[in-house]
């Protein structure tokens, strides 16, 4: 059963207001911070956009072998097989497999904590806050800092010991091109890597004697119970990206691909899992691009919301003497800096549009006018049939 605490404390009025107030200037901070973001982001989908158009259009089709020399420092698209010889290897745990990739993933037994509150304003605007800690023991692949748990005695993590790594190889081949971190960090079809007793004796004497292991189920188990795991406790696992066939849109440089920087600065590497035409990547990172641009708009606009929120609050706040009143003027200001924020962050896209697509804003522009001008002549017409049949009656 996971271990619980709870603990209340009570925030005075006036302790509230001067938070609300030292609010404003996080709220103002938010709010310019993602302004700029919201423009910065217009312009940097435009400018990617626009380098991967260009490289569409200058890609050169190029063999996986043998290197065509007039195609040096030239975008080319190549397609083959992945050849490696060496095998991979984990030296600290002697784990090895023939591949591009061998990832070595790592948890530990820990402490973790979760906290639900519940806030109650009381009149005179004070706040009691009642909040349950609760502790958990899970499997995490990221250290857990218990000394910032509320109650950190007893639930105490120690130190992860052991890393995640990735291992890539250094013979990999595509033709007669060698491959590098930055193509094969993008090759996909990553499969978790077998380990059994078999390799038992191996990984203990890579591991050194200093430490209890088993493996099993395709996990090397660091501690002494499997079935009963201890915190600090560590298990590692191997995924290994077998060689197969991708295809790479990058700069030919000599024997090797870089990426290609086009005219405005955008710098294009793309690869892709199997035969897939150039222009398919093409179209598929312009997708990613777009779907990129959008998360920031959403994320953007969201934290402009909360930006205006906090700008707003103090007057919550001053309200919560009464909290019926304090509840009806927060849903006022919430309504508020929802309509500011979207508001803020139409007008920002807009903007940055407009200076960064100039020509595609005016052409929206001009296509609305011409609805909404259609529209009002169709209703002006409408009005003078009826007005001339009322005449007429």
């Amino acid at each position: 059963m996971p271990d619980q605490i709870t603990r209340t404390t009570t925030t005075s009025w006036f302790s509230r207001v001067g938070s609300a107030f030292t609010g404003i200037l996080v709220g103002i901070v938010l709010i310019v911070g993602c302004v700029i973001g919201l423009a910065w982001n217009e312009g940097n989908a435009v400018k990617t956009a626009r380098g991967l158009t260009e490289g569409a259009g200058l890609v050169v089709e190029a063999p996986a072998s043998p290197i065509q020399p007039g195609n040096d420092q030239k975008l080319v698209h190549v397609t083959g097989e992945i050849s490696v010889t060496a095998p991979l290897e984990d030296t600290g745990f002697g784990v090895t497999g023939t591949g591009v990739k061998l990832a070595r993933n790592v948890e530990m037994y820990q402490w973790t904590e979760e906290s639900k509150s519940e806030t109650r304003t009381k009149l005179g605007g004070s706040e009691e806050t009642v909040t349950t800690y609760t502790y958990s023991k899970t499997w995490s692949s990221s250290a857990v800092d218990s000394s910032a748990f509320a109650e950190p005695a007893g639930h105490e993590n120690p130190e992860m010991s052991i890393e995640a790594t990735e291992i890539y190889a250094r013979d990999a081949t595509l033709g007669a091109y060698s491959l590098g971190d930055s193509v094969l960090s993008q090759v996909g079809g990553e499969q978790p890597l077998p380990l059994n007793g078999d390799n038992e004796e191996a990984i203990q004497a890579a591991a050194g004697q200093g430490q209890t292991l088993s493996v099993s189920q395709n996990r090397i188990y660091i501690g002494e119970n499997p079935s009963a795991p201890a915190i600090g406790d560590i298990r590692v696992s191997y995924d290994l990206t077998p060689a197969a066939e991708i295809s790479v849109v990058a700069r030919q440089n000599g024997d090797d691909f870089l990426p290609y920087r086009t005219r405005n600065g955008s710098e294009i590497l793309l690869v892709a899992d199997g035969d897939v035409p150039a222009g398919d990547m093409f179209q598929s990172a312009q997708e990613a691009n777009d779907l990129i641009a959008w998360i920031i708009r959403v994320v953007g606009m969201i934290l402009l919301m909360a930006g205006f929120g906090l700008i707003l609050a103090p007057l919550g706040v001053l309200a919560d003497v009464l909290p019926l009143a304090g509840t009806i003027v927060r849903m006022g200001t919430g309504l508020i800096g929802f309509v500011l924020g979207l508001i803020v962050g139409t007008v920002t896209i807009a903007l940055a549009w407009l200076a960064f697509r100039p020509v595609t804003t005016i052409l929206i522009l001009a296509v609305g006018g011409a609805i909404a001008f259609a529209v009002y002549r169709f209703g002006r017409g409408r009005d003078k049939k009826a007005q001339a049949a009322a005449a007429t009656a």
